[in-house]
């Protein structure tokens, strides 16, 4: 399924309606009403063993520090990372700072005014880390992962849910019983709603060299699993469910302010000029909507008709549409 606000709806048939046997037709609302409550717990109800894992390898140590290769991997059965990508933060245990950075940037460069010779990449205590973008020089390259920070889900598309990114700390610890791991964790993806647990040392990572024929391992592997609430992204709904029946003329729409009127003051018109002007669909950081006017301020109506109604199933238009100008979904 692809929509976007360019193509605002899309629509797919469903055949069989009733989740379980012997449910009737009337079984529609009461499962959308089901999905559609509001969850306080660090958890995706739809999918609550997923999360994001970032987990960090020490390859190598260095003369005041070490080496790590750290990987992000969206174990989420469908919710991806979109455009504007992931932002990464943590705060060091000690007075670490970041020599180098391969496959990724930190977004400042902090005081560096101590440091006579070599300059470190970041020297600041709480380091926020973004991805690289697609066509930066094969140098800052790693692991063919430069994605500006998009994140497929890995339900949907599992070789374009893992990214890394290689990071050289210096003024840290040297040896396994040196070292003190980062705290502090904190996701964005782009917007709130990811909640990270503190890093734990696991088994070391083993790889295997190309020919397959030797395994390696990491000196060190620490994880840290992040994981999602839609209670914590929003306190209102991202979405609302109307609905129709064949046989009756009447639509049940949306509940005015369905998703809460925060941004009734900041829409735009369908039919104004603003709706077209250049760089409205530009994604911000902050994942901050800019919605079509509507009475329910949603950023997704889906609407569901049912067409056909017999014994055994019904049969079910599903129509989505997008009413967020800085937000496609291509997955």
């Amino acid at each position: 399924m692809r929509f976007n606000q360019s193509t605002q709806t899309c629509y797919y048939g469903c055949r069989k309606c009733c989740l379980f046997p012997g449910m009737k037709s009337t079984c529609i609302p009461v499962v959308l009403f089901l999905l559609m409550l509001p969850n306080a717990d660090a958890y995706d109800p739809l999918d609550p063993t997923g999360n994001i894992t970032i987990k960090w390898d020490i390859v190598s140590w260095t003369a005041d520090g070490y080496v790590a290769a750290v990987t992000m991997s969206n174990f989420q059965m469908y919710r991806s990372i979109m455009n504007p990508g992931w932002t990464l933060g943590w705060q060091w245990a000690k007075k670490e700072v970041i020599w180098s950075m391969v496959g990724a940037q930190t977004t400042e460069q902090g005081d560096c005014s101590k440091f006579k010779g070599t300059v470190p990449h970041c020297s600041k205590k709480n380091s926020i880390v973004v991805d690289l973008l697609p066509g930066v020089p094969y140098n800052q390259q790693f692991s063919n992962c430069f994605k500006a920070g998009v994140m497929s889900a890995w339900g949907q598309d599992p070789t374009g849910s893992v990214t890394a990114f290689q990071v050289s700390v210096g003024l840290a610890g040297t040896s396994n019983k040196t070292v003190k791991l980062p705290k502090n964790f904190n996701l964005l993806g782009p917007g709130l709603g990811y909640t990270c647990g503190p890093a734990k040392v696991v088994p070391s990572t083993v790889y295997l060299t190309p020919d397959r024929r030797r395994k390696t391992q990491a000196l060190m592997t620490w994880n840290v699993a992040c994981t999602y609430s839609q209670y914590l992204a929003s306190r209102n709904p991202s979405c609302c469910v109307s609905f129709s029946y064949f046989y009756n003329e009447t639509i049940t729409p949306c509940p005015a302010c369905a998703c809460g009127c925060q941004n009734k003051n900041n829409c735009v018109m369908s039919d104004s000029k603003q709706a077209h002007r250049k760089g409205i669909n530009t994604p911000r950081k902050d994942n901050a909507p800019l919605l079509q006017c509507t009475h329910h301020m949603c950023p997704i109506r889906v609407h569901w008709h049912v067409k056909l109604n017999y014994k055994d199933y019904c049969r079910v238009k599903i129509a989505i549409t997008n009413f967020n100008y800085r937000m496609n979904y291509t997955q």
